[in-house]
């Protein structure tokens, strides 16, 4: 089975600091959906986080995740994309991070990091990709 591409025509949200939404299952089996600083690297769209968090638990007990990210300017023009976490890593994650807060924020380094937490850095492999554009 082919993975599924992001369309050329949604890129530019990956590009631009759109906040993702990203929803996983609790244990309860309800979903949980959390705002996600978010990027695509041609092949995964990743996401970062603390280890221990609930959304890391959530992935790390069933694997799937699905993001959708919608323009601010234009609630018409959005994409959703549901897949396997192919990958959770410790290695490169702080610079991971530090790079969407130059996206997001501005700033060279994340300046929410406490001393303790552990940052990781997810790799969902897309399994369906829905978009919409406004015609």
């Amino acid at each position: 089975m082919a993975v599924p591409k992001i369309p050329d025509s949604h890129k530019p949200l990956f590009e631009k600091p759109v906040i993702g939404n990203l929803a996983t299952l609790m244990p309860n089996g309800l979903i949980q959906v959390n705002p996600v600083w978010v990027d695509y690297d041609g092949t995964y769209v990743r996401f970062n986080s603390a280890q221990g968090r609930q959304k890391d638990k959530n992935v790390k007990k069933n694997g799937i995740a699905t993001i959708e990210l919608v323009d601010p300017e234009n609630p018409y023009y959005w994409i959703e994309i549901r897949g396997r976490v192919a990958d959770i890593t410790t290695e490169g994650a702080d610079a991971h991070i530090d790079s969407l807060a130059k996206k997001y924020l501005g700033a060279d380094s994340y300046p929410f990091r406490k001393a303790s937490e552990v940052r990781l850095t997810y790799k969902i492999l897309p399994e369906r990709v829905n978009a919409a554009s406004p015609q």
